[in-house]
């Protein structure tokens, strides 16, 4: 597996922990059903990305599945969060976005999806903990725009296009500022319905629970 992974890590960092400006995102650790489908989102188009789609247009689904389960099963520690230098009011909106969300808006908490401890759940929904704050803002951004999309209904466009610059400023403040636990795995199943239908799990009950709630 190492000589296949070599063009990940040139990027990605040393057994894919990230690069030091956050520029590149971890990708140890994280659920191997994400990795997977983000793979196949590059390489298929839904994630704009030419590096990226020029690396993975030739590889098989299963080839790529082999790639994310290796990735899914590194557990490394994280490097401590970069201080963000914002106000203490910019901070506390990105706390209570992620936590609470805006029901006047219908728009979701972050825990909602991506678990209490915001360390994903397994196998589809990844952890929001040890990202920079510009990779989280740049995210946001391309889910706005279009740039980035996932398989129908896309939860997060929906989720995002709710979102205001003010909005994306503070949640990528705020998240990029937690440190993270020593032990960050991702939960082994969510704990209620998903607020919103989503394309990107691929798991019928799942999506079941989350049309009854619609």
């Amino acid at each position: 597996m190492a000589p296949r992974v070599q063009a990940c890590t040139a990027c990605h960092g040393k057994q894919g922990r990230a690069t030091p400006d956050g520029y590149f995102p971890r990708i140890a650790g994280k659920p191997a059903g994400y990795l997977h489908n983000q793979l196949l989102n590059f390489r298929d188009g839904r994630r704009s990305y030419p590096q990226m789609a020029y690396l993975l247009q030739h590889l098989t689904d299963d080839y790529l599945r082999e790639m994310a389960d290796y990735f899914a099963r590194l557990d490394l520690p994280y490097a401590p969060p970069v201080a963000a230098a914002v106000s203490a009011a910019t901070l506390a909106q990105g706390e209570r976005l992620v936590l609470w969300g805006d029901a006047s808006r219908q728009l979701p908490a972050c825990v909602q999806c991506h678990g209490d401890a915001l360390a994903g759940v397994a196998p589809f929904i990844p952890g929001l903990l040890g990202l920079s704050r510009d990779y989280v803002s740049a995210q946001l951004g391309a889910w706005q725009t279009g740039l980035r999309r996932a398989h129908a209904p896309d939860c997060m466009a929906r989720i995002a296009s709710k979102l205001t610059a003010a909005d994306i400023s503070s949640i990528a403040a705020w998240l990029s500022s937690r440190p993270v636990p020593s032990r960050f795995t991702p939960a082994p199943a969510i704990k209620a319905p998903l607020p919103i239908p989503c394309g990107g799990m691929d798991s019928p009950a799942l999506r079941a629970g989350a049309e009854q709630v619609q």
